[in-house]
């Protein structure tokens, strides 16, 4: 009985995520038509696909530099955000002395920092990589540092009357109870990654789908604009339903503890 509901949810899981896309593509098409709107204006999920069908390899080639800019600064941030949850979680004086750099990096426009970057970091990837770094950063180590103060305080006690070490009671204790938190904290930031890309891209570059939407838009050419639009929404939900399968595989025991 057990199975056969998970079969079934796993199942929904599939086609319901589908039948809502659908539906929204459905009711863009249904617009175009019945208010005649314009292809330059809107174009119409035929005229998208046309476009798709026109330019494959360069829209390809173009999200193939935003996905390397995604798949770095993301993985930076990881590198170097969890470590520093795993400080800021050890020590109260830490704490206090990381989380308002923190705070004060975080509420910056990441918008207004790109022409920065640029300046600093000249024209090539190097600055959409740190952007989506600083993007990414915050999340993943609120997220890994929340997650860590939440184990229960009766299970550190336990660790410690063992005379376990500080590193042993966070890597063995902490970090794996943390963990459900840390990917909550990945997703968020695997889709914010996307958008920190696009924005690094929309000043100075000159290559990735961000880039295509500059030239395609100051040349009235919506149509394709909208088709790297749609590849940056697919590139992001094929990254965060990645992540949903790597906590999968990685955490069953948290996933047989949801409701």
């Amino acid at each position: 009985m057990r199975q056969r509901a998970r079969r079934g949810g796993r199942g929904a899981a599939v086609v319901l995520p589908v039948l809502g896309m659908l539906a929204v593509i459905a009711v863009w098409w249904l617009a175009t038509i019945v208010f005649a709107i314009e292809e330059f204006l809107l174009p119409s999920p035929a005229d998208v696909l046309a476009v798709l069908g026109e330019h494959p390899g360069y829209l390809l080639e173009h999200a193939g530099v935003t996905l390397l800019e995604i798949v770095q600064g993301f993985g930076l941030s990881m590198v170097v955000g969890i470590p520093i949850a795993l400080l800021i979680v050890s020590s109260t004086v830490l704490e206090r002395t990381i989380y308002p750099p923190l705070l004060a990096l975080n509420a910056v426009p990441k918008i207004a920092i790109a022409p920065v970057l640029v300046v600093w970091m000249g024209f090539g990837p190097a600055p959409k990589v740190l952007l989506v770094f600083l993007v990414c950063f915050f999340p993943v180590v609120i997220s890994t540092a929340s997650g860590m103060k939440s184990t229960p305080f009766e299970l550190v006690e336990l660790m410690r009357s063992l005379d376990c070490t500080r590193w042993q009671e966070f890597f063995k204790l902490r970090f794996p109870h943390a963990l459900p938190q840390v990917f909550v904290g990945l997703k968020t930031a695997i889709s914010l990654a996307v958008i920190g890309a696009v924005i690094a891209e929309f000043v100075g570059a000159g290559a990735g789908l961000g880039f295509v939407i500059v030239t395609s838009g100051s040349s009235a050419d919506t149509a394709l604009a909208f088709a790297a639009m749609g590849l940056l929404g697919v590139m992001s939900i094929v990254l965060f339903y990645g992540l949903v399968y790597l906590e999968r595989r990685l955490l069953p025991w948290a996933e047989e503890h949801r409701i």
